[in-house]
Parts: structure tokens; C-alpha cells; sequence
């Protein structure tokens, strides 16, 4: 018989493309996933050390929809869900497994998960013996869904000459907004790259890039032949396409989930960090990158020395774990 997954998916896109990225990997004929879509009221920034193992900060259709049998297994991937698996694996008596990706927050009481999946450079002195530390986040870059994106993205980007250079582009941090010594860093050295390559860009942002930001980035790279795809556009996106399709990536390492997407490619990853932008824990990751030959820094004069060719898939990993749990 299947045993039955709940996914505990939220507003936060990036923690939800986490479980994805893990359940791709889980096999369909031994597993059943139910996704559980969590909303929030003002109560839910609580510490979960107030909310504990419980529901406060729930909406009430989001409670009605949490409700027996319980899982075999629920997955969560962030700190507000995490009290959220822990309410489960009370209600259920202990039955229901609960795995945590990401750490689920200080006074969460730890030891209430059967495992929790942490980035190294997320290392903190809350730890445990459940915790497995893993090189980045996982992602949904895998053989397989690159395989179909390629196939479906390839013929739209077919007009644009080779080589094509998938730019993403990040923002704030912390709120601190993206500087514009830093967008135009950024967008100085795609344009470098260009001129030393040729070929064209496939580029997108995020939300937190910015308006004037994001203008002054295009305006850098008017002339650059390019496929966008920028925040606010309302048109199909082609992100998991641009991935696929790439013949190198320049990522700004602001986004865990954006970099270890880039670097899950095989692709040949450039990573801008900027002046004065990253968090010191942001700078830790990109490190473990460069340190595990996953991706170069944008600015090193021999990146194109770079080949790529390593594959970093946390999912899978992540997935076989839990796996473990059931043998």
C-alpha cells in the first residue's frame, strides 16, 4: 500500500519549490502526495516558541482542510509550517513521520522532527541529532524536468544566436534594497561576458530586484539580443525552459533557491556577489560552491576556464533519506 504524503505548501515560493524538488524524486508507485495549502492570519509571525506544536496563525479553511486520517509522513519547509507539522505528529499520536526542510526556527523543539535537512552555511548552536547538512537547498532541476523543458522552450529561443547566458537576477536582502552600484556591476559584467562571447541572454528577475533597478539593468543591456521574462511580465514563464536551454548561467547569489537551481544544471555557473550585499551567511554558500567546483565567481578573470559538468541535486539526496525512514 502507498503511503500518503501531506506537502504543506505556502505563500513563500521558494520553500515550496523545496518540497518539489524532493517529492520529484519520490517514486509515484510508493508514494501518494496530497498538498495541504496553508494561509495565514497577523497571529502567524508568533515565534514558534509561543505557538509551539499547534495551528495558531492558521486561517480557519486552511485548519478544516488539516483534519484524520493523518499521514504516513507530512514535509515542511518553513518555519511557519514547521509548528504546523508538529500539531500533526501530536494529533496522529505519533504515527505521522514529520521532515523538516530548512531549519524550523529557534524553540521549535527539535527533536519533535524525524529529520531535519539544513544548509551548511545555515549551520546554527540549535542543533540535533536529527539534522543532516546538505550543500545548498534542494531544487526542481532534475534530468527529467530538464529534459521536457528543453523540449518544450528550445524552439522559442531558436531565433536568438548561441551562445545563450541565462541571467537571474535577485534584489533586497534583508530588506536593504539592490543597490544601483550593484545593478550595474551585475549588468557590466553580463555585458563583459558578451563582448568576449557573443551570442545572446534569456534574462529574468525577481520581485525583489526593483523597478529602477531592473530599468537600469536593461538599459545596460539594450543591445545584447535577449528573451526576458521580468517581474511584473504576463506571459508564460520560461525559467525552467532558460535552464534548460542554457549554454552558461550568471546568477546573482543573493537567492539560495536561484543558485542552487543554476548550479543543479550542470551548466557552467558565474555567481555575482556584489559590494557590500550579501549577508555574511549568503557569502558561507556561495563559498561551498566555488569550494565543491558547482559554480566561479562572476568577476575571475578565468571563468571561462569553467566547464561546469557537476550536478548539485540536494533533492535527491533529501529524498532518499526520507525513504530511509520507512525500511
Amino acid at each position: 500500500m502507498k503511503k500518503t504524503i501531506w506537502a504543506l505548501y505556502d505563500s513563500r515560493i521558494g520553500s515550496v519549490n523545496t518540497i518539489k524538488g524532493v517529492l520529484q524524486n519520490m517514486p509515484a508507485e510508493d508514494y501518494q502526495v496530497i498538498e495541504k495549502q496553508i494561509e495565514y492570519t497577523c497571529w502567524a509571525k508568533l515565534p514558534n516558541w509561543i505557538k509551539g506544536a499547534s495551528l495558531i496563525g492558521l486561517t480557519d479553511e486552511s485548519k478544516k482542510n488539516l483534519t484524520e486520517p493523518f499521514p504516513d509522513l507530512v514535509i515542511a519547509a518553513s518555519r511557519r509550517t514547521s509548528s504546523v507539522a508538529r500539531w500533526i505528529k501530536k494529533k496522529s499520536n505519533g504515527k505521522t513521520k514529520i521532515v523538516q526542510i530548512l531549519h524550523p526556527g529557534a524553540g521549535s523543539h527539535l527533536q519533535d522532527f524525524d529529520l531535519i535537512f539544513v544548509p551548511e552555511h545555515d549551520k546554527s548552536k540549535a542543533t540535533s541529532s536529527n539534522m543532516v547538512y546538505t550543500i545548498g537547498s534542494p531544487t526542481r532541476t532534475s534530468i527529467k524536468t530538464m529534459k521536457e523543458a528543453k523540449a518544450k522552450w528550445e524552439k522559442v529561443f531558436e531565433h536568438l544566436p548561441h551562445p545563450w547566458t541565462v541571467v537571474i537576477v535577485g534584489g533586497a536582502v534583508k530588506g536593504k534594497p539592490l543597490s544601483m552600484a550593484n545593478a550595474e556591476g551585475f549588468a557590466n559584467e553580463v555585458l563583459k561576458l558578451k563582448n568576449e562571447i557573443g551570442g545572446s541572454i534569456l534574462i529574468t528577475d525577481s520581485r525583489r530586484t526593483g523597478e529602477q533597478a531592473r530599468e537600469r539593468i536593461m538599459s545596460i543591456l539594450k543591445d545584447v539580443p535577449a528573451y526576458t521574462y521580468l517581474w511584473g511580465e504576463e506571459k508564460e514563464n520560461p525559467y525552467m525552459g532558460y535552464l534548460a536551454c542554457a549554454d552558461n548561467i550568471i546568477v546573482s547569489g543573493d537567492s539560495v533557491s536561484m543558485t542552487c537551481d543554476a548550479c543543479g544544471t550542470g551548466k557552467p555557473v558565474y555567481v555575482y556577489t556584489g559590494f557590500e550585499w550579501l549577508t555574511p551567511k549568503q557569502m558561507r554558500f556561495v563559498q561551498s560552491l566555488y569550494d565543491n567546483d558547482y559554480a566561479v565567481p562572476c568577476i575571475s578573470p578565468k571563468k571561462l576556464e569553467f566547464k561546469g559538468g557537476k550536478c548539485l541535486n540536494v533533492a535527491e539526496e533529501v529524498a532518499n533519506k526520507i525513504q530511509d525512514l520507512f525500511k
